[in-house]
């Protein structure tokens, strides 16, 4: 039997979707627009990077030539040299929105069938029987926020506020999500966990995809940092997964980074959450060291998306691009025959975009491993023929959506 590793670079689109006018997205293209960025000079910071962006590995898999096939054109200095070393293309997202479990579901063979539910950029955004509940339930002295905005900003400007007063910060996005800001230590983390459980029971009738905990430290003098102890909430898919599948028919399964929190824990088997990028490549190359045969290695790296996407920070994104891309010849070097490893996106977050939220594009698709030809897959009218297409790999058996495109 083979092995599989899959790999999700969280917000790395490469150019809008199809519907992106509908999201307000229209133009919008991560990929390119960094890379556009770094050319033109606007993506050097000192004691960072500077130049052109760089991602050879990349490149020699088809990734210029994928984002080409999303945005009809190569990004600048993304051209590979040669035939790309595997099989590459770009792919479509069905299900509505563009929210992470949405993606990452698609992704693994199940599109949602019907859209989030999602609160209205209004002030208040929450419905006052929602937040009554909420602070009843929660012995709360009522809550700050109430209000789209950005996750770093609002606890900038309500930390102090929230230490004094006790209230928890509550803040949603563009994205099908209720979100609980709170200090670790002045109100505590396990009490944090403990509220965004309640929230997530009252936000199921308004069909809400995650409620997030979003704990921090520090000070109104020293200034607040968000932690690592983030933890998601997230309703279960509703159908079955390419995880679901692998469980049944008892392969090896390991999750790492917030795949566990994206499908609510469910089929996720060997579940490790190390924290940043690098950690968690790590641990998933740790992991295929002793892959059994048949298993499958999922990995999100979220840091694209969090530290550098919803920031709107092109230098630090253009940064953990690269240090990904220079860690690609260990990923290759890991593969044994037989692996098939598959580099994707769930959504994109281009950080020369409006606003802060995520952006609706087109995700790369790169699938490659010791005997992948070099070829096109063209364009994927679904994430989910990546999910068809490992569940064919490990030769499990498949009734999700999808088409195998090796």
């Amino acid at each position: 039997m083979a092995r599989a590793l899959l790999i999700v670079l969280d917000s790395v689109g490469i150019g809008g979707a199809p519907d992106a006018a509908a999201y307000g997205d229209a133009g919008s293209d991560t990929l390119g627009h960094i890379a556009e960025a770094c050319a033109a000079g606007r993506g050097d910071r000192a004691g960072l990077r500077a130049g052109p962006l760089r991602l050879p590995h990349l490149a020699e898999l088809g990734l210029g030539l994928a984002a080409a096939g999303a945005s009809g054109r190569i990004p600048p200095n993304l051209a590979p040299e040669g035939e790309p070393r595997g099989a590459y293309g770009h792919a479509v997202e069905t299900a509505a929105g563009k929210d992470t479990p949405s993606g990452h579901w698609e992704i693994t063979g199940l599109p949602l069938p019907e859209p989030w539910g999602h609160f209205p950029d209004t002030r208040p955004a929450f419905p006052p029987a929602l937040v009554e509940a909420l602070i009843a339930e929660g012995g709360l002295p009522g809550i700050l926020g109430d209000r789209h905005a950005p996750g770093v900003a609002i606890i900038d400007a309500l930390g102090a506020e929230h230490v004094r007063t006790g209230k928890p910060i509550c803040y949603t996005s563009a994205d099908s999500v209720f979100q609980i800001a709170a200090h670790e230590e002045t109100f505590g983390l396990e009490r944090l966990y403990a509220l965004c459980r309640v929230a997530r029971r009252l936000c199921d009738p308004y069909r809400v995809c995650r409620v997030i905990a979003r704990p921090f430290v520090g000070s109104a003098e020293a200034g607040f940092r968000r932690t690592g102890n983030r933890k998601d909430f997230a309703v279960e898919p509703p159908g079955l997964t390419l995880l679901d599948r692998a469980e049944a028919e008892g392969r090896a399964v390991v999750s790492i980074g917030k795949i566990g929190d994206i499908f609510a824990h469910r089929a996720t088997g060997r579940e490790i959450k190390p924290g940043a990028n690098a950690a968690c490549l790590q641990a998933g190359l740790d992991a295929l060291a002793d892959l059994p045969e048949g298993g499958l290695i999922f990995v999100n790296l979220v840091d694209f998306d969090t530290e550098h996407g919803h920031r709107r920070d092109v230098p630090g994104y253009a940064a953990e691009l690269e240090a990904f891309d220079a860690r690609m010849p260990e990923i290759l070097a890991a593969l044994q025959p037989g692996d098939l490893a598959v580099i994707t996106a769930d959504h994109g977050n281009d950080p020369t975009w409006t606003g802060t939220d995520h952006t609706r594009e087109q995700v790369p698709v790169l699938a490659f491993g010791p005997g992948i030809a070099s070829r096109s897959i063209g364009r994927r009218d679904t994430f989910a023929d990546i999910g068809a297409t490992l569940a064919a790999h490990l030769g499990l058996s498949w009734d999700g959506a999808g088409r195998v495109f090796l």
